[in-house]
């Protein structure tokens, strides 16, 4: 069995950078890491490159895994191109999305100097993205009462308002608010109505 891939195999597999975007929703990922070149991420960005990358394309509208040599004939404004002579000369993209109709995407891309991605590297991508995105999936075991006290905190209310609003004690909402920041993973209660938001669970 393939142990998983860590962020350190990232780098090894993909020495020239890469990019992950994970759960992108109406305009942004709840998780970005971009490890590509500084001066071809000012280049990108200065250029708003993002416009006319076929990548982007790619990813935005597929799921799978592509060559970013098999894109070069729907790049008219010569992106990849640029990107090669960035030190990204091969690259591989992998996107992933939910199969329903709230369905949120990921996607990754990883890049090279020497040489296209083997199959064996493609399958471990994928698997790597594909776990992640589905790391980064809402929870389901939220209570009724748990999603009550975010939308409140949510709403800018403090804790004492909250328990006379609800009826309870400060301490039923507080445990409220502690279960459903371990079910989100967040650090306070702040972040778990924020994610909750994203999740469109509140």
């Amino acid at each position: 069995m393939v142990r998983h891939m860590t962020p350190e195999d990232l780098v090894t597999v993909s020495p020239a950078g890469y990019y992950i975007a994970l759960r992108i929703g109406f305009a942004f990922p709840m998780e970005e890491i971009n490890a590509l070149p500084q001066q071809w991420i000012d280049h990108y960005t200065r250029n708003r490159l993002m416009l006319f990358d076929p990548v982007m394309r790619w990813a935005h509208s597929n799921t799978g895994t592509i060559a970013w040599s098999a894109l070069r004939h729907d790049d008219p404004q010569g992106v990849l191109g640029m990107a090669a002579a960035f030190g990204m000369r091969f690259g591989l993209t992998v996107a992933v999305f939910d199969d329903n109709a709230d369905g949120q995407r990921s996607f990754g891309s990883f890049s090279r100097l020497d040489r296209e991605f083997s199959d064996l590297e493609t399958r471990l991508l994928q698997t790597y993205l594909t776990r992640r995105h589905a790391e980064m999936s809402p929870p389901t075991n939220l209570t009724n009462a748990e999603l009550e006290a975010l939308v409140m905190v949510k709403d800018g209310k403090r804790l004492k308002q909250i328990a006379y609003d609800l009826g309870v004690t400060e301490g039923a909402v507080k445990q409220r608010l502690k279960n459903a920041k371990t079910k989100l993973q967040a650090k306070t209660s702040t972040q778990a109505a924020a994610l909750a938001s994203q999740f469109k669970l509140i």
